[in-house]
């Protein structure tokens, strides 16, 4: 909903009263009552303790001046060019004229900064610069005091002493990056005047036929910086900006540095222009704990150094929130959910001094606390359940997403969680979950579209790993140094191309699969599911026993059957098992069927569009002969149809095959044409066949199963030529994988070796063409095609389709054309591997015992089931690397097609090397990352973690720890989170229970008008956090309030509710899910890249198309309409109210205080009860005159409603649950 109650303001949604039968005017005054009587829950806020002013004497240099130089200096500073009412206020020529030494009341300075009447008052709003009150009251201090000029101070000899030190790390460094490394940075190609200013020398040496140093260290007026800076000729001030046409172009007169940044380097250069390397390069140290005046306040030696911070600017803490206030604020940061009202008791009942640090370690203990941590790693990961671009259809990546949650739960050390991310696969003997690990890096979008080039998408694929891992680990934007050397950090080109090599050996297409997974995968069942997997062994192990146990019975048995077979007559037996289709062609061109019902697999797209029933093959198919008359000879097995190259058998709709769909395919063939097609289910098309066929190509077994000939199939040949008439047998298996791997070529059973044509199926290939024997079919008129394939000239026998991958051995036994009489007739000796298991498979298929049957069936059906069941385990992307390994090249301006210099793999030099005895790859690069040396990754992980606390990480730009990121609020204090991190051996739970343990986290989020406007981001961190909620502990909250959630761990991701239609722009289908899988935690809802849940981005969540490690917060009139309006809140307002009318007592006052309090954890206050009372009593008047409205609004969602409420006065409590649900205390932590 939206009662924004920070600006006391509500929001409301027109559409959902009037919806629910309440006028507009009567919900507007009920609403804006309720807004003013909460208005107190703002004034609440404003209690705390007022800012104190500096205990120390003001000086002027270090305290007025920085004032005047920010706000006064743009008009009355040393520029003549902007300067007004020909007054300086850098020089000391003001003081006596419009500042009277002693009298700061009587001083027209002061007057015009105080002036009540906005024309009169200075800085002028038009300017865009305003004084705190702290501000002037510092001039007001200093003018009382005698208005002392700071120059006028000196030091025992003689020499200025400046009472303001510029820091050049938080002052000039910014400065400098954001104005100047562009044209004077480390990208040597886009370089100015052989200037550089990101490195020491480039500021104090001599420039050669450029000039001499910029710097002149002491001496600012003789510096040429500051005379480019302070120029009045545009065509000499510095900074220039960039062009259109040429590199650089004079700027512009707001281009100019302000005065106060003019004023800054100046002092620096006076002050003797010390330089210091970047803080994010330097390994961090552990600090000396700071000392403090309050010595009682700090719990923790974070609070030494938020307090000393405070107790510098004369500020004091806030005091420590209500405990109900801390248990609600800690539970949501630690799980994502709100405390219930039984923790909340037990937590207010326990009197012992430890009592919140017990309830932190029963959080971190919790299965919600790994949920909560992988939300945010997730929108690092750029975890999705699509594949982006075009079509953006699912794939499975779910058990990576399970394995993040696993790890956080298990508190297994950043630095394992690093190397298992990034090079589990290269472990010694990995593990399946440090494979699934490896995802990490296979996340990213992945593009499957038509006519792409596969190279490009490969460097694509590359180059947003690298980008994604420097951001996670780094706090780097190394991927702006993909075409040329970084602008502003020391990162070059070649760099980012030495890390790239790491990533770079993965055996993957850059033109991935369409749909579903894109090799290389890996089968990753659940615990669940390897249990259920160890159960079928078992039983499988058992039953390969008590056959094994029949062995010498069989063995016997089957001795005596053979030798009956001498005067049997002829006898022989077929390989039935998964026979769709068998074409013996002896004298009778129609085919014997399998006698189960065969269902043909969908359509791989057809689960995008719409949802259907799975065919059923229709059995016999009708079979023809077509353009000649029949013709039969002898075969190889009995007799066999002869082809002349014009006639071919139609045998109808069988074998209709797609590329996810295991078969084999076999015959018997005497060719005599080395081109002609065996068998078929294809059609031409305009570059080449469509479909699945078999063919002979010159003399060559070619296998081709394909979209489009050219560029969307998987096509392999044997390399072996088949010699004219000659009787052959011919087998192609295929496994349903889209691999060319996934094909075997067998001919007279012998495996043969294959060469791969095209690698590339993505869309579906079934069509309407019917299965042909000896032929495809012809182009369809008017299409512009080429004619299909020669048809077949020689003889075809025995024609087998099978739905399933015949073994190597069983190919030997299909490719065996002696009946079984004519093989007893040869020696045992002397019998081939393949007449010896056709024996033994006929003896045990038709002519074993009872009980041999039995146990020989029952190992075939439980191999079966096995293979069934491991088939429908879930598939995850991951790392491998390729041996050998890919060679990698600079690529001139980033461009996939134009490689420059060869590379190794490396790391930027600003970093610490990588240890030279090791092996340059991806777990070397990894162990690197978590070195105890390395500077950044300690730094940037605990900068993330604070940041999911406070709204805001120490280092602002949680993105970019180089130098055009923010400088450390509390310096000393990241460091000594970095360096306790490390310590304590990367012990994430232990480091966030510290932080979260704090006195500097226990505080109240009360604040005072003057602290807002000197410190609205509470970088001082003078107040506790309070922050809106993200996205998913919204949706939430408010399904665990309401009794809704489903507390599952784990599991494929689900489709909650969400607006029907929505994705019939893409042309696909969402199904959403039903029962528990509605009310899941929302780290599960599925993800799709380019259409993301409604719900979850009206909150600012991350799309998930790239790494995001910091997130926005809007307020923006939709996200009031999404609360008031969606099905979820308004089903979870319905099962509170049930909730209340059960639970909550018997008056409407009970129960209004109990849904309030699940929804906030707090008591209402008395006239904020009698409001909610007033408007249940209103509702109910309504809904008792109107049943049907009532009746329509209890029954949204698909949880079932207790019939034995009356609807009238469910509806009416499901109102006032919508309000408080949608209540700012409620949406926001406090």
């Amino acid at each position: 909903m939206g009662l924004q109650l920070t600006s006391a303001r509500p929001t409301i949604s027109l559409r959902f009263y009037i919806y629910m039968g309440m006028t507009f005017r009567r919900a507007l005054i009920l609403l804006g009552v309720l807004a003013l009587v909460l208005g107190g829950y703002v004034s609440l806020e404003l209690s705390a303790a007022p800012v104190q002013a500096p205990a120390q004497s003001v000086e002027f240099i270090r305290d007025v001046r920085p004032v005047l130089a920010e706000s006064c200096f743009a008009c009355h500073g040393p520029s003549e060019a902007t300067r007004q009412a020909d007054l300086r206020l850098d020089t000391n020529d003001f003081i006596g004229s419009v500042v009277l030494p002693g009298d700061a009341e009587g001083s027209p300075l002061f007057q015009r900064l105080t002036s009540e009447a906005p024309t009169g008052r200075m800085p002028p709003m038009s300017s865009g610069q305003s004084l705190t009150v702290d501000q002037i009251e510092v001039v007001r201090q200093w003018i009382d005091a005698g208005a002392v000029w700071g120059s006028e101070l000196a030091d025992a000899g003689g020499v200025p002493a400046l009472a303001r030190t510029v820091d050049f790390a938080r002052e000039v460094r910014p400065l400098l990056s954001e104005n100047c490394f562009a044209c004077h940075g480390p990208d040597e190609q886009g370089r100015q005047a052989g200037l550089r200013l990101d490195v020491q020398e480039g500021l104090f040496a001599d420039r050669g036929q450029f000039g001499g140093p910029v710097i002149v260290a002491g001496n600012a007026e003789d510096s040429q910086l500051v005379h480019r800076i302070t120029a009045n000729d545009l065509q000499v001030r510095m900074p220039y900006r960039l062009g259109m046409d040429t590199s650089v172009v004079p700027g512009r007169e707001e281009d100019g540095l302000t005065d106060g940044q003019i004023e800054t380097l100046r002092l620096w250069i006076d002050q003797g222009a010390e330089w210091q390397s970047h803080w994010a390069f330097d390994p961090p140290e552990r600090p000396v704990l700071p000392v403090v005046t309050d010595t009682e306040w700090a719990r923790n030696p974070i609070d030494n150094f938020v307090l000393a911070g405070l107790e510098r600017n004369g500020i004091s803490p806030s005091a420590e929130a209500d405990r109900t206030t801390l248990l609600r604020r800690v539970t949501l940061d630690l799980t994502g959910l709100p405390p219930t009202g039984a923790e909340i008791a037990a937590f207010l009942n326990d009197d012992s001094p430890d009592a919140y640090e017990k309830a932190v370690d029963g959080l971190l203990g919790s299965s919600g606390y790994g949920e909560r941590m992988a939300v945010q790693w997730l929108d690092g990961a750029r975890y999705a359940d699509t594949s982006g671009y075009q079509t953006d259809s699912e794939r499975s990546m779910w058990r990576y997403r399970d394995w993040v949650i696993d790890a956080y739960n298990a508190n297994m050390p950043f630095d394992q969680f690093t190397i298992e991310q990034l090079a589990g696969d290269l472990l010694p003997d990995a593990t399946l979950d440090q494979r699934i690990a490896t995802a990490f890096n296979r996340n990213h979008s992945q593009n499957g579209e038509g006519g792409i080039i596969e190279e490009e998408f490969l460097v694509e694929n590359v180059v947003d790993r690298v980008a994604t891992t420097s951001t996670v680990w780094m706090g780097l934007t190394l991927g702006c140094a993909r075409c040329h050397d970084h602008k502003f950090d020391p990162l070059s080109q070649k760099e980012f191309y030495e890390v790239f090599a790491y990533f770079n050996n993965v055996p993957e297409r850059g033109k991935a699969f369409k749909y579903g997974n894109s090799p290389p995968y890996v089968t990753a069942p659940t615990v669940d599911q390897d249990t259920e997997l160890a159960e079928l062994d078992a039983t499988l192990d058992e039953a390969r026993e008590a056959f094994s146990a029949l062995e010498s019975e069989t063995s016997a048995a089957q001795q005596q059957w053979e030798t009956s077979l001498g005067v049997a007559g002829p006898v022989d037996w077929v390989l039935r098992d998964r026979l769709l289709a068998h074409y013996p062609l002896d004298g009778d061109i129609a085919g014997v069927y399998s006698g189960e019902p065969v269902q043909l697999s969908p359509s791989v797209s057809s689960a995008l569009r719409r949802t259907t029933a799975p065919e059923i093959a229709t059995l016999p198919a009708s079979v023809t002969l077509e353009d000649g008359q029949p013709h039969f000879v002898p075969g190889r097995v009995g007799e066999a149809a002869s082809f002349d190259g014009q006639r071919f058998i139609n045998a109808g709709d069988i074998g209709d095959f797609t590329y996810n769909d295991p078969f084999t395919i076999a015959a018997w063939i005497y060719p005599t044409a080395a081109d002609g097609v065996i068998v078929s289910r294809a059609l031409a098309g305009d570059e080449g066949e469509r479909g699945w066929g078999l063919y002979l190509v010159e003399g060559k077994v070619l296998v081709n199963l394909s979209n489009r000939w050219i560029d969307d199939g998987v096509r392999v040949e044997a390399q072996h030529v088949l010699p004219l008439e000659e009787w052959q047998h011919v087998m192609v298996t295929y496994d349903g994988k889209k691999m060319p791997s996934g094909f075997q070529v067998y001919v007279n059973g012998e495996a043969q070796e294959l060469i791969t044509q095209i690698d590339g199926i993505n869309n579906p290939i079934r069509g309407r063409e019917p299965l042909r024997i000896g032929a495809s079919g012809l182009p369809p008129s008017n299409s512009g095609a080429t004619d299909s394939r020669p048809r077949f000239e020689g003889q075809i026998d025995d024609v087998r389709i099978y739905t399933a991958v015949l073994t190597p051995t069983q190919a030997a036994v299909v490719a065996t054309g002696e009946s079984l009489s004519e093989i007893v007739e040869i020696a045992p000796d002397r019998r081939t591997a393949g007449q010896a298991e056709k024996l033994r498979l006929a003896f045990l298929d038709q002519y074993a015992s009872p009980s041999i049957q039995e146990a020989w069936q029952l190992v075939g059906d439980l191999e079966r089931q096995r293979a069934e069941l491991w088939d429908s385990f879930p598939t995850v992307m991951v790392m491998e690397e390729m041996e050998p390994g890919r060679d990698t090249f600079q690529l001139v301006r980033g461009a996939y097609d134009v490689p420059g210099e060869q590379v190794s793999p490396g790391v930027p030099a600003v970093l610490p090397p990588l240890a030279a005895d090791q092996e340059q790859n991806r777990l070397a690069f990894a162990e690197w990352l978590v070195g105890p040396d390395h500077p950044l990754t300690a730094r940037v992980t605990v900068n993330r973690f604070w940041q999911m606390y406070f709204g805001t990480g120490l280092v602002k730009t949680a993105e970019n720890f180089g130098t055009q990121g923010e400088y450390p609020s509390h310096p000393e204090l990241l460091d000594w989170l970095a360096t306790t991190f490390i310590d304590s051996g990367w012990d994430v739970k232990g480091i966030q229970r510290a932080i979260v343990t704090s006195a500097t986290y226990r505080q109240e989020s009360a604040i005072t008008p003057e602290m807002l406007e000197q410190d609205p981001e509470n970088r001082q961190l003078a107040r506790g956090p309070r922050l809106r909620l993200p996205a998913q502990m919204i949706r939430d909250q408010a399904l665990s309030v309401a009794g809704l959630l489903v507390e599952k761990v784990g599991g494929p991701s689900v489709k909650p509710y969400q607006p029907e239609g929505l994705w019939d722009q893409a042309s696909q289908q969402y199904e959403q899910s039903e029962g528990d899988g509605l009310y899941r935690r929302s780290l599960y809802t599925f993800w799709k890249r380019t259409l993301g849940h409604p719900a979850m981005l009206t909150f600012d969540s991350s799309t998930r198309e790239t790494c995001i490690v910091r997130s926005g917060r809007t307020n923006t009139p939709l996200q009031a309409l999404n609360l008031m309006n969606d099905v979820t809140y308004v089903e979870a307002a319905r099962s509170l109210a049930q909730r209340t009318m059960i639970q909550g007592g018997t008056t409407p006052e009970e129960r209004v205080r109990f849904v309030y309090r699940l929804a906030t954890a707090h008591r209402p206050r008395p006239d904020t009860e009698s409001v909610l009372v007033d408007g249940y009593r209103h509702y109910l008047d309504r809904y008792q005159a109107d049943r049907s409205s009532a009746l329509e609004l209890v029954n949204v969602g698909e949880s079932p409603r207790d019939e034995t409420l009356d609807i009238a006065e469910l509806a009416s409590y499901t109102m006032v649950a919508n309000l408080i649900l949608n209540l700012d205390r409620t949406v926001t932590k406090d």
